[in-house]
């Protein structure tokens, strides 16, 4: 693994005990809150492996759900993130799973508001580093790390070339981009990163955009 900077070694600015059960859980968290774009009213975490084993000592629920409360990894209100949830009236249960995973730190987060749902897995590489895994069924590689657009949308001719041409149009970078389907001609996601965060009327363009269906941001 090549490393760019001595931070991608020792990890990120956080609240401890564990850049990998503390700071990567609370990334897990955080994409799922930017992806389902509010604050949930109910969350059921699911925890495979390592973090189901440790999570108590590390902290892996408090910062899942710090995570989704939109703290980042030095917030220190990530220790009250549990008391925090309760007290904005959010339903958290947790789930220490069974089954195996292929990654030892996993964990699947369920967000509920009304009739809107997502599910999201996500891993901790190491480092306060993630990959997300999987979003609403879609299997992917989404590094949590970057601004990212997602993208649901009916799976047409011309649906991949009206989501590019509004980012070109406003001069805003892909740096990487990712495509899947259920089937042919089906619902269809788009996983597009990029070199910056996405402003509103961006992402407004983007959801009007011809066959798109849902659009979704990660921020820095």
């Amino acid at each position: 693994m090549k490393y760019r900077s001595v931070f991608d070694i020792i990890g990120p600015v956080m609240i401890g005990p564990s850049s990998s059960h503390t700071a990567g859980a609370a990334r897990i968290g955080r994409a799922a809150r930017h992806l389902f774009g509010r604050q949930p009213s109910q969350v059921d975490i699911y925890l495979y492996g390592s973090f189901k084993s440790t999570y108590k000592g590390h902290g892996t629920d408090v910062a899942i759900v710090g995570g989704i409360l939109d703290y980042d990894t030095f917030d220190d209100r990530i220790r009250q993130s549990l008391i925090k949830a309760e007290e904005e009236g959010i339903s958290v249960r947790i789930h220490e799973e069974q089954a195996g995973a292929d990654h030892p730190n996993t964990a699947k987060v369920r967000m509920q508001d009304g009739q809107d749902q997502l599910e999201l897995t996500g891993i901790s590489i190491g480092g306060g580093k993630v990959e997300i895994t999987e979003l609403n069924g879609f299997p992917l590689r989404l590094s949590g790390n970057h601004p990212a657009i997602v993208l649901l949308h009916h799976d047409r001719y011309g649906a991949i070339a009206s989501a590019t041409g509004i980012l070109a149009k406003e001069k805003i970078n892909i740096g990487r981009m990712e495509v899947s389907r259920t089937a042919a001609g089906e619902a269809a996601m788009m996983v597009i990163e990029v070199d910056q965060n996405i402003p509103d009327t961006v992402m407004e363009q983007l959801e009007v955009a011809d066959h798109i269906t849902q659009a979704a941001r990660i921020s820095d």
